[in-house]
C-alpha cells in the first residue's frame, strides 16, 4: 500500500509565487469596500495553466472554499490580520501569511468595515501589471468566470 502525504494547505512555493493587489472601491450598494486580488505570478520554471488553476482553487480550498461570480459569497472568518500599517492574509494550514500591499487609507478602510472583498484569479498576472493590465485582467476573468470571491474578514 501506497500512501501519499499531502500538507493541509498551501505550500510555501506557492505563497512565495502569488501577486496580490488592493485597493478601495464601490460596492453595488454604493458603500466603500476594500478589495483584495490575488493571482498566482509567473515563474522562472515554466507552469501549465492547468498547474496554475489546480494551485489556485488549492488555496481557495484552503480558505474554506470561495465562490464563484454568480453564487452567494462565503465569509471567511479570522483570515486577515491588522498588524500596525500591515494587512497579513492567513491560509488554514499554511506555516505562513501572505503580506498584501497597502495604503494609508486601505488599511483604515479594513479596519473599519472589518473586512475586504477577495478576488481570486485562476490565471497567472505579473506583480509588474500596471492598473490598465489590472483591469483588463479583473474584466476577462470575470467574463470567462476564472474569478473567486469570499469576503475576507478580521474577526
Amino acid at each position: 500500500m501506497t500512501v501519499i502525504l499531502t500538507p493541509p494547505g498551501p505550500e510555501l512555493r506557492l505563497l512565495v509565487s502569488l501577486a496580490s493587489w488592493t485597493w478601495p472601491g464601490t460596492g453595488p450598494d454604493g458603500r466603500e469596500v476594500a478589495h483584495i486580488l490575488i493571482t498566482h505570478t509567473r515563474t522562472p520554471a515554466p507552469v501549465s495553466p492547468d498547474t496554475v488553476e489546480a494551485r489556485m482553487r488549492r488555496l481557495s480550498d484552503s480558505l474554506g472554499g470561495l465562490a464563484g461570480p454568480r453564487e452567494v459569497v462565503p465569509e471567511l472568518d479570522h483570515c486577515l490580520q491588522i498588524v500596525g500599517d500591515q494587512v497579513l492574509m492567513h491560509f488554514h494550514g499554511a506555516s505562513r501569511k501572505l503580506r498584501l500591499p497597502t495604503r494609508r487609507a486601505w488599511t483604515e478602510l479594513v479596519a473599519r468595515t472589518e473586512e475586504a472583498l477577495l478576488l481570486l484569479g485562476l490565471d497567472p498576472l505579473p506583480q509588474t501589471a500596471d492598473a490598465v493590465r489590472l483591469d483588463t485582467y479583473l474584466d476577462d476573468a470575470l467574463a470567462a468566470d476564472r474569478l473567486l470571491f469570499g469576503r475576507a474578514r478580521t474577526r
